[in-house]
């Protein structure tokens, strides 16, 4: 039988439930929130050309570290606010100025 106080917890990168996405950083003026755009391809069924598609997220960034440009890593979240869903990982490379 195993002692509650050793048992160790899963992170959610062990649950397997929380996407993480590569984006763009297109704004910061929110207080604590970045937009991110992230650009995926995808095959058309019928005329297999490839297209690409965006989305744009909001993603929670508490110390403001992420500026225009920068190319960030988000991971999913609980729900923040009414649309932040996301959160601010890493900052993988800055915007060159």
């Amino acid at each position: 039988m195993t002692d509650p106080k050793t048992e160790t917890t899963t992170t959610t990168a062990e649950r397997g439930w929380g996407r993480t996405l590569r984006g763009v950083v297109l704004s910061n003026k929110m207080s604590k929130t970045i937009t991110v755009e992230v650009i995926r391809t995808v095959r058309h069924p019928k005329y297999n050309k490839y297209l690409k598609k965006r989305a744009r997220y909001y993603a929670h960034d508490e110390s403001g570290q992420a500026g225009i440009g920068d190319t960030v890593i988000i991971v999913e979240s609980r729900p923040l606010s009414k649309l932040k869903r996301w959160r601010l990982q890493t900052v993988s490379a800055k915007a060159k100025v």
